[in-house]
């Protein structure tokens, strides 16, 4: 990935903060059936290795799961805020015209080496806490013992487990850090006025990225 100093991100919380505030990840491979990629819920387990572990499952019918097994390394991208910025919430145009659309986001992208699980006891483990992660703030959770016993066993007989060591991560907030002063207030004033989650989570990250709160 591309990375300029000034959008650089090297803080691990952070960037782990992002895989747990944005979990679907596109798991991305190269093997004998060429490059495949799946979006997948990812849960990340800071406390194993140096830079954490990657937790997930694959349906048995995908075929990557095979291309891990072989020894194929994973890259997976994170998407975090993202927004396109226009160049009317530029002072400099207003001074100069001298500027250009651009997009900002946050992202982040990891490498690793996969093991893949075809365990029932730890997959049992991976959805029961992947579920209790996105069901837990529901005023009507559901729980995997919601299911039936024999449907839920059906079920797990047809996913396999992904672990991905994490060896490489990689964090880049373009959020107009390179933009002056006045020109990073319009950008955070303009995503503010677009009323969207998208434009609202970018126009924090501009001010907090920017010196500006």
């Amino acid at each position: 990935m591309y990375q300029p100093p000034h959008f650089r991100e090297d803080r691990l919380d952070v960037m782990q903060d992002l895989i747990r505030a944005q979990p679907l990840g596109l798991l991305i491979s190269a093997g004998a059936d060429g490059i495949l990629a799946n979006p997948i819920p990812f849960q990340i387990d800071a406390t194993r290795g140096e830079k954490g572990v990657l937790q997930a499952h694959l349906s048995r019918g995908n075929p990557q799961w095979r291309t891990l097994a072989e020894g194929a390394e994973a890259l997976v991208v994170f998407q975090g805020a993202q927004s396109y910025v226009t160049p009317s919430w530029y002072e400099t145009k207003r001074q100069t015209g001298k500027v250009v659309p651009t997009w900002n986001y946050a992202i982040v992208q990891v490498r690793g080496h996969v093991t893949v699980l075809d365990d029932e006891a730890w997959l049992h483990r991976q959805i029961r806490a992947l579920t209790e992660k996105h069901e837990g703030g529901r005023a009507a959770p559901w729980t995997v013992e919601d299911a039936p016993e024999d449907f839920l066993k059906a079920q797990v007989k047809g996913i396999v487990g992904l672990e991905i060591e994490i060896t490489a991560i990689d964090g880049k907030w373009k959020v107009s850090q390179n933009r002056p002063e006045a020109d990073r207030y319009g950008v955070a004033q303009g995503l503010a006025a677009e009323a969207t989650p998208s434009a609202a989570d970018m126009a924090a990250l501009v001010k907090s990225y920017g010196g500006l709160d």
